[in-house]
């Protein structure tokens, strides 16, 4: 049973349904079915909700939002301020999934009237990790109307995460609150300031995100000027990886996986690496430095030891070289690799030649040569043989230099088995990757796997986060494989098929 009347929670929003019903009536007559349904709203608000227990009524996530109303208003008549069970009901309200929208607002206001640091806290604990869009805006334009710059961290925090909806970084809700509180020109200075500031083991998660958020912004130029400029007696080890990297090498890393990258180069076990890097590099042309990345280390390497001709050899001489090397070739593409309209065009030298960089064609042309190696093959074949045994998984590995500067296959069964079509990356794998040429698995769940000769969505997906150079290997028969080279960018070239050595 129950009593109409007006209070407090429901003034605030029946108030704008009032509004909103009025400007329906002044439009065209189809608009007349929603002022109906919303005057039965109306009529349902304005009524006064029975609730026992408002504790275990606002738990309820099921609970009308007329319930979490009523139930918030006669909390309100109990000391609320100093009751912690109830503060931190509300702060489930406003993180938790599943509360009506208007309810969640209610419980932030309330929140922040009875308890403002718990409530900054709170936002700046869960506001990066927000999935609810619309909440994480209304949340962002919440802060931004109190100018709570002290939640500066939370919303960079946020930014940095990618988001699928909007690729657009200036429509991002937290990019709009700080524009708001400190004026479009000084945003990015903020988010430089976050990332020199984060320097606590406990902050590298924001850390990263500042990083990342940073190339997004189209910065790394001045990332790179900013690691070159470190004291080189800095406290900060990340600070000094950088350091080294922009004065050895002329670049920093892209990513998290870069990063990490970077780190493992650092260690002492890579110092013979590092060191041969920073002497190879001064033979590349110093226009060339300022494109490569940390995949590329490897590259420059080995041509100095295999192709020094191909330090200096101009891109367009290299894409002759591949596409006369690739004519000719049969080739066999991934049916369904899980990009809509895909085709089998996706996988041609000639589709990526303006993404294709010296380094891309040189690491193909290196591949190639090591792929004539018949030890190479024999290898390569052997192994893809217990792939295709095993039913459990995919293999893979990575192809190297060995210490007399020779190609070597290394092999990294999965620790981590979930079925046929995936392949789990060991760390011991990634750990010999960092000095590796390629990254390579296989596709060996049947001799005549052709259909699937490429690499898939999720291959493609493994090459933007590590950004490694890959390889995927496909039987197309018993005694032949398609060979695929792809790297981050959905970059994809085709190298034709190999033969099993002795075969016919």
């Amino acid at each position: 049973m129950s009593n109409c009347r007006e209070d407090s929670v429901f003034q605030r929003y029946t108030g704008a349904m009032v509004g909103a019903m009025e400007d329906c009536l002044r439009r065209t007559p189809r608009a007349m079915v929603l002022c109906a349904s919303m005057a039965l709203l109306l009529a349902c608000l304005g009524c006064e909700t029975t609730v026992k227990d408002p504790m275990a009524a606002l738990a309820d996530k099921s609970a009308h939002d007329r319930t979490h109303f009523k139930s918030m208003e006669i909390m309100q008549q109990r000391d609320p301020a100093n009751n912690e069970a109830y503060k931190d009901q509300l702060e489930q309200i406003v993180w938790r999934p599943g509360y009506g929208f208007n309810v969640r607002v209610e419980a932030l206001n309330q929140l922040w009237e009875y308890d403002q640091p718990r409530t900054l806290v709170l936002l700046r604990r869960q506001l990066p990790r927000m999935t609810n869009w619309p909440w994480l805006t209304e949340c962002c334009t919440w802060i931004a109307d109190r100018n709570l710059v002290e939640l500066d961290p939370a919303l960079i925090s946020s930014w940095g995460r990618p988001r699928a909806l909007t690729q657009d970084e200036t429509e991002r809700p937290e990019y709009i609150a700080l524009v708001r509180m400190h004026g479009r020109d000084a945003v990015v200075e903020k988010v430089f300031e976050l990332f020199i500031e984060s320097n606590k083991r406990s902050q590298r998660g924001l850390r990263q995100r500042c990083w990342d958020l940073l190339h997004r912004l189209g910065e790394r130029d001045r990332l790179i000027a900013m690691a070159e400029a470190v004291e080189p007696d800095s406290e900060d080890i990340l600070l000094m990886d950088l350091n080294a990297s922009a004065t050895d090498f002329g670049m920093v890393p892209y990513n998290r996986e870069e990063v990490i990258w970077l780190q493992e180069l650092r260690q002492p076990d890579k110092k013979w690496f590092w060191d041969e890097a920073k002497v190879s590099l001064q033979q590349v042309p110093a226009n060339r430095r300022g494109e490569l990345e940390m995949r590329d280390l490897s590259v420059v390497v080995a041509a100095t030891r295999h192709r020094r001709d191909l330090l200096d050899a101009p891109v367009t001489r290299l894409y002759t070289n591949v596409d006369g090397a690739l004519r000719g070739q049969k080739h066999y593409s991934e049916y369904h690799p899980g990009i809509p309209g895909a085709d089998a065009s996706l996988e041609r030298l000639r589709t990526h030649r303006e993404k294709l960089t010296w380094s891309d064609l040189a690491a193909i042309e290196l591949a190639l040569q090591a792929l004539r190696l018949a030890p190479v093959r024999a290898h390569l074949f052997a192994y893809a043989d217990e792939d295709h045994e095993d039913e459990s998984t995919e293999y893979g590995g990575v192809i190297a230099l060995d210490e007399q500067g020779r190609f070597e296959v290394l092999e990294f069964k999965p620790r981590i088995r979930h079925h046929d079509l995936k392949f789990n990356a060991s760390q011991d794998m990634f750990d010999a990757g960092y000095t590796s040429l390629f990254h390579f698995h296989f596709h060996a769940q049947s001799h005549g796997n052709r259909d699937h000769a490429g690499p898939g969505l999720g291959d493609m997906n493994y090459a933007d986060n590590t950004r490694a150079n890959c390889l995927v290997f496909t039987f197309v028969d018993e005694d032949r494989m398609n060979v695929d080279y792809y790297r981050h960018d959905r970059v994809i070239v085709d190298l034709g098929t190999i033969q099993r050595p002795g075969s016919n």
